[in-house]
């Protein structure tokens, strides 16, 4: 028999085809900017500005009731004016005035607004309650609404950019949340830079209704996202982004870097956003319980979203290092052995064989030190014997530009062990300009690079434990006591079946047979073995009644055959009458 749970219907919690409910957040067919301007330099300015000159495909419509025009386009006084259905609001007026204008977008029929303009929750009470304000014109008419007190979302792939943020994101596959807009804007600018593209980049602020759960939900549904980065001060409904992680997360990875570890950052992200951190510990726990990857530097975030998308997730903890030069392994030692990683032990058969191809002076052992004048044939001989070792997990092949060495040529031969029987391969090319060439054909072929040694195996330590944490989502977690009591479990159900077997039995009491599902956990109705009637009624007394009566046998098991079951047994009397009759 199926049971429902009360206010759940099948026919409604599953939704239909269609568009995502946040679709038009990324790709609107119109835009209304309420709040545009000519004035140089304002929020007003600089946001319709970047709607016009980033073709999304869609119409833009200035709002500013004291303008007929804003930057040569015709202006409405307000969303009612506006010709046509608008599928995107992006609100730049000062706060006071924000929940009249949501009133109207509702009236409008508007289905998404992005709120950019700041004073609310993050000045204090009188700013919280306005953000309520906002927030109760919106859920009127189902409104979803991304803020207030953010840069606003720009969709690279699209073309839109609804943000003040100066520039445009470069198109790729990675999903970047913040709810910093400052750090969206530094960011931004590393990324154009370094050559780095978004699916989407999403300023999200205070997060008064689209939090992170309904983002990571887009996302995971996003075709052109292959993975999720966040930076996050406050974790909001707790409930929905856990629930969201661990289903996106089997698919595609979510890194995360939060801050607020200690009291002070923590009184920090509360003054910026106006919400409160939370216990680091829970949250830490929760991240891996829920598939996620939690980073702690900005650089990481964009480092694993490289390797994780060109290198397959190690097994184990257990890394070879490759290398030239005695130092930067030492430095990579270090990185794995100080965050719970550790040096593969080569196994005797890989020694042997690298004993037949390298110096006499090689080291012996892991770091494998191929001395500073290997070749690019001695490095590749090298990774071909250790990619069969059992002992490792992952490999990182590092390089210094010694007088010897031709960088170029050893990534060459490189190219050919990206892909190793799931285990990934990193590479440290130290020296700058004279390694760039051979980091270009790494980085090429799959093979991410790092600069410095010690990075390269930072990124491995983080790539096991998202391993980790994804084994994590398969798991039933237990409490301490549960697994301080796995043990003695064991010992009373050996006991019980020993018991048994001495005895010559082949068959279990229906008394022994709860005892031993008991034992591992499994719940049973509580049962009783009384010896004569008296010390039937008092457990029946005890138990509670109804109760019910049955004959206790090693021997007998069909017991209603021979009126050994007697039910429904609701006092003394009866309880004493079924004893003699059985």
């Amino acid at each position: 028999m199926a049971i429902k749970a009360p206010g759940t219907d099948p026919a409604t919690a599953i939704l239909g085809g269609g568009r995502h409910p946040l679709e038009s957040f990324f790709s609107p067919r119109s835009v209304a900017l309420i709040g545009a301007t000519e004035t140089p330099g304002s929020v007003g300015r600089t946001v319709f500005w970047n709607l016009i000159s980033n073709p999304f495909g869609g119409t833009v419509f200035p709002v500013n009731p004291k303008r007929d025009s804003v930057l040569g386009i015709k202006a409405y006084p307000n969303v009612a004016a506006v010709p046509g259905e608008v599928e995107l609001a992006v609100i730049t007026t000062p706060a006071p005035g924000v929940p009249a204008i949501v009133r109207e977008c509702v009236d409008a029929g508007i289905k998404n607004a992005i709120v950019i303009s700041a004073g609310f929750k993050e000045t204090g009470p009188e700013g919280a309650a306005l953000e309520q304000k906002l927030l109760d014109e919106a859920r009127r008419g189902r409104m979803r609404i991304i803020g207030p007190n953010c840069l606003g979302l720009m969709s690279p792939i699209s073309g839109l950019n609804a943000t003040f943020g100066h520039g445009m994101a470069l198109p790729g596959n990675v999903g970047f949340i913040s709810q910093s807009g400052a750090l969206c804007t530094a960011v931004l600018d590393w990324s154009v830079t370094e050559k780095v593209g978004f699916s989407a980049f999403i300023s999200i602020g205070s997060m008064s209704d689209v939090g992170w759960g309904d983002l990571i939900d887009y996302l995971g549904n996003d075709p052109k996202t292959r993975a999720i980065l966040i930076y996050m001060e406050s974790i909001g409904d707790a409930r929905y982004f856990l629930s969201a992680a661990r289903e996106v997360a089997l698919t595609k990875p979510i890194i995360v870097i939060k801050p607020g570890r200690s009291e002070e950052a923590a009184k920090a992200a509360a003054s910026h956003t106006g919400s409160l951190t939370g216990s680091d510990e829970v949250l830490h726990a929760a991240f891996r319980r829920s598939g996620v990857l939690r980073v702690n530097n900005i650089s990481d975030l964009f480092y694993m979203a490289e390797v994780l998308a060109k290198q397959p997730r190690p097994r184990g903890p257990r890394m070879t290092i490759i290398t030239n030069a005695g130092g930067p392994a030492v430095l990579a030692t270090d990185a794995l052995a100080t965050n719970n990683a550790e040096l593969a032990k080569l196994a005797p058969e890989t020694v042997a064989a690298l004993n037949e191809i390298l110096p006499s002076a090689w080291s012996h052992g892991n770091p494998v030190d191929i001395l500073g004048d290997a070749k690019a044939d001695r490095y590749a001989k090298t990774l071909e014997i250790v990619s069969k070792d059992p002992n490792t997990d992952a490999f990182l092949v590092i390089l210094t530009p010694q007088a010897m060495t031709d960088s170029t040529a050893t990534a060459e031969v490189m190219k050919s062990y990206a892909k190793l029987n799931g285990k990934p391969v990193l590479a440290s090319w130290m020296g700058g300009n004279d390694v760039a060439n051979g980091v270009s054909i790494l980085n090429s072929a799959g093979i991410p690079t790092f600069p410095y040694p010690d990075t390269a195996a930072r990124q491995f330590v983080y790539m096991y434990r998202y391993t980790y944490n994804l084994r994590g989502l398969y798991e039933t977690p237990q409490s301490e006591e549960v697994q301080a009591d796995e043990s003695d479990r064991r010992v009373r159900a050996e006991a019980i079946l020993q018991k048994a077997l001495d005895e010559g039995r082949e068959i279990l009491t229906e008394f022994e047979s709860k005892e031993l599902l008991s034992a591992y956990g499994i719940p049973v109705v509580k049962t009783v073995i009384a010896a004569d009637a008296e010390s039937a009624a008092a457990t029946a007394k005890e138990l509670g009644y109804p109760v019910v009566l049955k004959l206790y046998s090693e021997t007998i098991t069909h017991k209603s055959d021979v009126g050994g079951v007697k039910l429904n047994l609701q006092d003394e009397a009866a309880v004493r009458r079924a004893f003699e009759n059985i």
